[in-house]
């Protein structure tokens, strides 16, 4: 775990990177400063209401994963609130990704996360990589706290490559929530304690899950996923989720504004 409260300190240090390689993971603890944090908070009210409406419109109180009043996975929002380009193609992010990716970085994926206080908030034991498709490179998954994490408020619990022994894509199965399941071990995973301002980083291959949040507050996550490469769909014809260059040859691509 690293915590840069010097502006100056390198960020993705050479023992993160040997980290991410032989365990698919690191946290940068702290490491969003306060404008930054109050942007990525400012978007997260707004995912609600668009998930709400959704479900509304359509009668229902579950819509896919998600459940009203209970836990929100809204996505692309930065394509109506786009002041988050800002921070999803800014120096932080560039950092991380020219550390893990290399010289050439594709946004894949954006959403919030967000859990209300409720015993049925969990979510299942995955593979980033299970919800895409089999043949694709694994990409980088920044699970970004908004709020400080603990085990009570619905911390995300890591299998590291060292304990599921597993380092690519396996299948999963589908279960009632709209879930996809990989794991059905006995290994409870490593809980990711982390105060509000931190980016846990970690490969879409590792396993992981994340308990229910039980306390009267939202444990709201922001979630930016980089591949290497434009991921296409399992039938090659379009690209699956977004494409937007952020790195190409090593040469900045996005525009910010």
């Amino acid at each position: 775990m690293t915590r840069t409260d010097d502006p100056g300190a390198e960020l993705v240090t050479d023992d993160l990177v040997a980290q991410y390689r032989d365990e698919g993971y690191f946290i940068l603890e702290k490491v969003i400063g306060a404008d930054d944090l109050d942007l990525l908070r400012s978007a997260a009210q707004y995912s609600i209401d668009r998930l709400d409406a959704a479900m509304d419109a359509a009668g229902v109180d579950r819509l896919g994963i998600n459940a009203k009043g209970k836990r929100y996975f809204s996505n692309m929002i930065y394509q109506q609130r786009p002041e988050l380009r800002h921070f999803i193609f800014g120096p932080i992010m560039e950092d991380i990704c020219r550390r893990v990716l290399g010289e050439n970085a594709y946004l894949f994926w954006e959403q919030y996360v967000i859990k209300a206080g409720d015993p049925d908030t969990t979510f299942a034991w995955h593979q980033d990589s299970g919800y895409v498709h089999e043949n694709h490179t694994p990409y980088l998954t920044c699970w970004i706290a908004l709020d400080d994490v603990t085990e009570e408020n619905g911390s995300v619990y890591l299998l590291p490559y060292s304990r599921s022994g597993i380092r690519s894509y396996i299948k999963h199965v589908p279960i009632g929530t709209g879930d996809q399941v990989c794991y059905f071990g006995s290994d409870p995973g490593m809980p990711v304690i982390v105060p509000a301002g931190s980016i846990v980083c970690f490969s879409s291959t590792v396993i992981h899950r994340s308990g229910a949040n039980l306390t009267d507050r939202l444990r709201r996550v922001y979630l930016l996923q980089y591949s290497p490469e434009v991921i296409m769909n399992a039938e090659g014809t379009q690209p699956h989720g977004s494409f937007e260059p952020f790195l190409v040859d090593g040469r900045l691509a996005a525009d910010p504004a």
